[in-house]
């Protein structure tokens, strides 16, 4: 009898101890509490949700938070742009079905992923065409080409409207990447996008595909042991505690690219319509002037940390470039494919970015 009621007392104990615990663990911080909005969206009369895979510690992806606060105060309350970063809705190409579909708004998607619905986003991606902040603003320039590109998605009611940026392309890898031969060892992760796969086959690099929420455990594994990616990415989401050399090869500028659906932009009346589009090309001028001082700063961070910077031999660079030529005439076909949603109809237009680039084969 007695030890009946002890154990009636200590499953007691324990009861309360659980009950006692549960309403800390319920108020768990939420990755977004440092990003919580300032005002009450509830009474918002027009709400659209927009997605993101990476951290708004990064300044590209930290453009939809400003885009959602100026938004509210320049609608005087009336849009709230609700943002999810950190892949909360899932892996790109996997969110770009949810946008197409209807059951998301918005996204601002990688500039190598968004090939997967819109081919002529492609162009940015190409080896060593537009590979520099500078050569970025003078493409965003030209509004004949910049429209053009913009326009990629119009056909799958997807518009796009502006871009921020991540860096430059290089290699993050477990072991020195001093020369090309050494990066042939290595088993590098790119993202889900055709212009990279053909990319990594004419360099004569073996690339493992995966979704970017994949590529934590996967370094961890061993999976992989290097990734295709940007200092400042790399840095910010940590994978330089696995990854601890950089190869700076300044192949590409990583872009988030700004996509809306063109239904739900419909349901606005016309003042907020021109007040959105203003809004989201303003606010990522604004972020685009941030991002290269974001990646020196990080470079710094991440060289101060340990993580050992390298660049190939010239020699190796203009190989790269070399074996990367083909790749423009494979991609040409989806880069100039036209639509009947296009307002202007160049004959090549990967022709006219390359000369425009000064990009010579």
């Amino acid at each position: 009898m007695k030890q009946s009621k002890a154990l009636f007392y200590c499953v007691a104990v324990l009861m309360l101890l659980a009950f006692s615990v549960l309403p800390a663990s319920a108020q768990q911080k939420s990755p977004l509490d440092a990003w919580k909005p300032a005002f009450d969206p509830s009474g918002a009369k027009y709400k659209l949700v927009v997605s993101n895979v990476s951290t708004p510690a990064l300044k590209g992806v930290f453009a939809g938070f400003a885009i959602r606060d100026e938004l509210w105060k320049r609608t005087n309350g009336q849009i709230y742009f609700e943002f999810k970063p950190f892949s909360m809705l899932g892996g790109e190409v996997e969110v770009l079905n949810q946008l197409k579909m209807g059951a998301i708004q918005g996204m601002a998607v990688s500039s190598v992923a968004s090939t997967n619905l819109g081919p002529r986003f492609g162009v940015v991606n190409l080896p060593y065409l537009i590979d520099s902040f500078e050569k970025l603003d003078k493409f965003v320039a030209n509004k004949k080409l910049f429209d053009h590109f913009m326009n990629a998605m119009e056909h799958q009611g997807i518009m796009g409207l502006d871009i921020t940026g991540y860096g430059n392309y290089g290699w993050a890898t477990k072991t020195p990447v001093k020369t090309y031969d050494d990066a042939k060892k290595v088993k590098f992760r790119i993202a889900e996008a055709e212009v990279n796969k053909l990319t990594y086959n004419a360099w004569g690099i073996n690339p493992v595909v995966m979704p970017w929420p994949d590529v934590p455990m996967a370094l961890k594994q061993g999976v992989i042991d290097g990734l295709d990616h940007t200092p400042a990415v790399c840095n910010l989401t940590k994978k330089f505690e696995d990854a601890k050399y950089f190869t700076q090869l300044n192949y590409a500028q990583g872009l988030f690219i700004w996509i809306f659906s063109k239904a739900w932009f419909k349901t606005l009346p016309a003042d907020l319509q021109k007040t959105f589009v203003q809004t989201v090309h303003d606010v990522c001028a604004d972020i685009r002037k941030q991002t290269k001082a974001q990646e020196e700063e990080e470079i710094a961070k991440a060289k101060s940390a340990g993580v050992t910077f390298f660049t190939l031999p010239a020699a190796d660079l203009a190989n790269l470039r070399k074996l990367g030529d083909p790749v423009f005439y494979k991609y040409s076909k989806e880069i100039n494919q036209l639509y009947p949603s296009d307002t202007y109809k160049p004959q090549d237009y990967l022709k006219e970015v390359q000369d425009f680039m000064g990009y010579k084969q």
